[in-house]
């Protein structure tokens, strides 16, 4: 359920195409869903504006795909992210139109098409080695209705690379950049946009990048004003909150 297709049921309710009886029956599971092992909140895309995401960590393939299936019946879009092989399949052989990006790991199911965002999202990697948290953002804006432009592998250890795509940066109306290692691109990025750039440290590195931590603290002491951090890997995080910014 989300306000549009609300507001349609509200309408056909108050004309007498539908029965007010019909229209309980359709909004009954709102605002969530009790399955005893997870509440699955329908509610979601008419609070803020996009439905619940699935989160694949932690969760067993039956309870997953449970959980995918009450989402799918609302008729939105389903996304769900760091899944492991097990969910994949299960959910795969339920769901055969479902979209798998094993760079991402994350599962899609379309079931409409639309487009929310007034401009584009830049999704830019530093390393080949970072790919998989920028796939995730990649993954995650497009399937929330975003104009989604990738450009991966540049660096600060060869800026020309970075440089050589000047007017790309600037076309983009927000900019997600993922880096590890020290975590400088954002700042060079940021130096050369105005927009809003959202960096994403990645858990890539040598033993003294601890994991990420310091790219983030790289990160969360950038000097560009425009620049500002989300957690470790959290492609999805900086991807859904550049959405948000995109619909403005």
């Amino acid at each position: 359920m989300d306000t549009n297709r609300l507001k349609a049921l509200l309408d056909q309710v108050h004309s007498g195409a539908v029965t007010p009886d019909a229209a309980l029956e359709q909004i009954k599971t709102l605002p969530y869903e009790d399955l005893g092992f997870a509440k699955v909140d329908h509610h979601r895309a008419v609070r803020v504006g996009v439905p619940e995401v699935i989160f694949g960590p932690g969760k067993t393939p039956e309870h997953f795909v449970e959980i995918f299936t009450r989402l799918a019946e609302r008729g939105n879009n389903v996304l769900a992210t760091r899944t492991n092989g097990d969910q994949v399949a299960l959910t795969v052989a339920r769901f055969p139109r479902v979209e798998h990006n094993a760079m991402a790991r994350t599962l899609v199911l379309r079931q409409k098409s639309e487009s929310l965002g007034k401009g584009t999202i830049g999704i830019i990697s530093a390393g080949t080695s970072d790919i998989p948290v920028a796939e995730e953002a990649a993954v995650t804006a497009d399937v929330m209705g975003n104009r989604v432009t990738r450009l991966f592998d540049v660096g600060v250890a060869g800026l020309h690379r970075l440089l050589s795509h000047s007017e790309e940066l600037r076309q983009a109306r927000v900019l997600v950049v993922c880096a590890g290692m020290e975590g400088a691109l954002p700042s060079v990025v940021g130096g050369l946009v105005g927009v809003p750039v959202i960096a994403v440290p990645t858990s890539v590195g040598y033993g003294a990048a601890f994991g990420g931590i310091a790219a983030l603290l790289g990160m969360i002491n950038s000097c560009a004003s425009n620049v500002t951090v989300v957690n470790i890997d959290n492609g999805f995080g900086a991807a859904y909150v550049a959405s948000l910014i995109n619909r403005l």
